[in-house]
């Protein structure tokens, strides 16, 4: 058993590398070459109590050809619970569901069915689910989820060998795996360490583990050796995946060669974030087509910046994706599918937000759980349906074109780096820093490669080798003072232009200098309240002659205690880097700090940034890659105030652009005038939670 094990290890590993090294990298076809986009791609997912019953299901269907382009696709649930269930329901529900997808068609529906459970999430419904000598999702201190399985275990993988051919055999017109294909699941946390996963990553890395001894290796030693363990683990999971992904598309693709595949993510740091692999691997030999739907959070509208910052986590999984995956859904979902939860403004929102972030269209998991009319969702689905041709408008005039702007470094590997210094690895979760930097209007990019700014935080750097470190420090960077001193410890000080001389938690006062990027805001001064929100206060002391300082530290008599707290500087490479040693993540949303934001970004692109917004608005804004010298754009109004007379700063030499509203009405904006590079356009009104798409001449 080991022997073959290793043999596959070897088989996916081979694979992927060998399609990764190809010229265009993940650009690789993994589908039909015509990548060109005409509408969105639009689907419902459908809970097994809507579709059981025969009549219920005839409602559903009469309500979505009531409100017809609400949607394209109805996409059916073979599970309500979140455990595997067993084979014989799973059998017999695939049953119905192959005259269910039969009466969908007849409607005009494409159908298909999503497998909720693969190998499971979470412990729910145990009576009631699937039981026998299976292994256990097993963490590292050796608790196991009831309700989730290792993908390792044989004799899982022969249940899920037969899953994928009772669904694939019930004649579906494409099939979605769902998100419980990960390596982190309640009430355990991460996993997979059972002894079967020990004995695979000793043949994998010649390191025979125990439990305990892999905890201490991953959490203790030089920060040199457990980098190294942790990214040995972080390979093994993407095998794991990758393993699991070759079954399923086997056995799919063994019955209906070109049958699509799709797959719903999260941000999947821990897993090793391999999309662009593991796509190709479930398009087979024969390049079958495969869809995605990159999710999130945000389940409610109490909080709004969950909406965004959703968005952002969407943006990253999407970047990672080949040119050739078309069908990206977003996954929007209300759960507990409670009306009054979301408003359906909100959900009609955060399509065209996820759209302006990477997607094509969108998958709604929306409605009622439980057998029962559905009248009381019947506004949402016309909402959805009044707002399908914004979402069309969108996906045709974005595609699947790159975001340029400023980039919050991640790589593959980013979560190795996660608690070096101080606690356990598998309890670091995201390794980003906060993402309120895009919220006064500066453009959000999710790709190092397309990146004009690279925003840096501490310990990311230890996900690069020596040369790409260097590499971005001869571009724009923007980083907090911890970054720092990690830099110039490993030997770049040179390259950085400061270093630190003191810290403080006292509360302390940031004032801005007399500095051409402050403006007309010199002398302003930024409060954040070190005793209400903890965070030290830096003192830089310029390592180079040629840095130069931004802001200071006063206390709260006015007395300045520290000479600089933020500063800029151009090194040797041509690199600009500011270093920010108060609140460098967080509380910009006023006035002068924002202001100073965007002249900072601006000045470290070298005036390469693609566009922002420079007047006092909350405006989250995403833009595109030039094609064919033509740009386009999106943005929300992410306030509950109405923008009036937003001012944006595109880099272009058009000098007319054309704004459409979420109903589709067009309206021509010539610019105002000139500023270096870039034109002055003034959109006159944006109500509240609102977007815009705009498009160039």
């Amino acid at each position: 058993m080991n022997k073959l094990i290793v043999i596959i290890s070897v088989f996916i590993l081979i694979s992927c590398n060998q399609v990764a090294n190809k010229p265009g990298g993940s650009s690789m076809s993994v589908s039909s070459p015509d990548t060109k986009i005409e509408k969105a791609f639009i689907s419902f997912r459908i809970g097994v109590s809507q579709w059981t019953s025969e009549k219920r299901c005839n409602e559903l269907f009469d309500l979505f050809d009531k409100h017809k382009g609400a949607t394209d696709e109805i996409t059916f649930f073979h599970s309500v619970t979140h455990a595997p269930i067993p084979l014989d329901v799973f059998r017999q529900r695939a049953g119905i569901l192959k005259v269910r997808m039969e009466q969908a068609r007849k409607r005009g529906y494409k159908t298909g069915i999503n497998i909720l459970t693969t190998i499971g999430h979470h412990n729910e419904n145990l009576d009631n689910s699937l039981k026998g000598n299976y292994t256990f999702m097993t963490n590292i201190d050796g608790e196991v989820c009831n309700g989730s399985f290792c993908p390792n275990d044989e004799n899982m993988r022969e249940y899920i060998r037969n899953i994928y051919q009772l669904t694939t055999q019930a004649n579906p017109d494409y099939i979605w795996v769902d998100d419980d294909v990960r390596l982190g699941h309640m009430p355990i946390g991460l996993g997979c360490f059972c002894d079967n996963c020990l004995t695979i990553f000793e043949k994998e890395t010649g390191a025979k583990y125990t439990r305990e001894s892999l905890k201490k290796a991953m959490n203790e030693g030089t920060v040199e050796k457990k980098l190294k363990i942790r990214e040995a683990w972080l390979q093994h999971n993407r095998i794991t995946i990758s393993r699991l992904f070759v079954l399923i598309e086997k056995t799919v693709h063994d019955i209906s060669p070109v049958m699509p595949i799709g797959f719903m993510t999260g941000d999947r740091f821990y897993e090793g974030y391999d999309f662009d692999n593991w796509s190709k691997i479930l398009a087979g030999p024969n390049h079958a087509p495969v869809m995605w739907r990159p999710g999130g959070g945000y389940y409610y509208d109490n909080n709004n910046n969950e909406l965004v910052g959703k968005s952002h986590d969407i943006g990253r999984q999407v970047s990672v994706l080949p040119q050739e995956v078309v069908s990206v859904q977003s996954e929007i979902e209300c759960f507990p599918y409670q009306r009054l939860k979301k408003a359906a403004n909100m959900v009609a929102l955060e399509a065209c937000s996820h759209i302006a972030a990477g997607c094509t269209g969108a998958a709604f998991n929306v409605l009622s759980f439980y057998d029962e009319p559905l009248d009381e969702y019947e506004p949402l689905v016309a909402r959805l349906q009044e707002a399908r041709p914004f979402f069309d408008l969108m996906a045709k005039s974005l595609g699947r074109s790159a975001l340029t702007g400023i980039h919050t470094f991640w790589n593959k590997n980013s979560f190795i780096t996660g608690k070096l210094a101080d606690g356990n690895w598998l309890s670091s979760g995201n390794p980003l820093v906060n993402h309120d930097i895009y919220n006064i209007g500066l453009p959000a990019c999710y790709s190092g490669k397309n990146a004009q700014v690279t925003i840096l935080g501490k310990d990311n750097i230890f996900a690069l080798s020596k040369d790409e470190i260097k590499k971005l420090l001869s571009g724009g960077v923007y980083m907090d003072a911890e970054t720092l001193q990690q830099l110039n410890d490993m030997g770049f000080g040179e390259l950085t232009g400061f270093e630190i001389v003191g810290s403080e938690n006292k509360d302390r006062i940031e004032k801005f200098s007399n500095h051409p990027l402050n403006g007309e805001f010199a002398g302003r001064e930024r409060d954040n309240r070190q005793s209400f929100w903890k965070s030290q206060a830096y003192t830089l002391r310029k390592s180079d002659d040629k840095a130069q300082t931004l802001t200071t530290l006063i206390d709260y008599t006015g007395k300045e205690v520290s000479d600089c707290t933020m500063g800029v500087f151009e090194n040797k490479l041509g690199g600009r880097i500011c270093v920010a040693g108060y609140y460098p993540w967080i509380f910009m949303e006023n006035l002068s700090k924002s202001s100073q934001m965007k002249a900072i970004f601006r000045w470290l692109s070298k005036d390469k940034l693609s566009g922002y917004i420079a007047s006092f608005h909350k405006i989250n804004l995403w833009i595109r890659e030039p094609e064919n010298g033509k740009i386009a754009l999106a943005f929300t109004n992410s306030s509950f105030d109405p923008a009036k007379d937003i001012v944006l700063m595109l880099k272009t030499d058009n000098k007319t652009i054309k704004v459409y509203d979420m109903e589709c009405k067009e309206t021509i904006i010539q610019s105002s005038r000139t500023d270096g590079p870039y034109q002055r356009f003034v959109i006159p009104f944006v109500d509240s939670w609102q977007m815009r798409l705009m498009l160039s001449e």
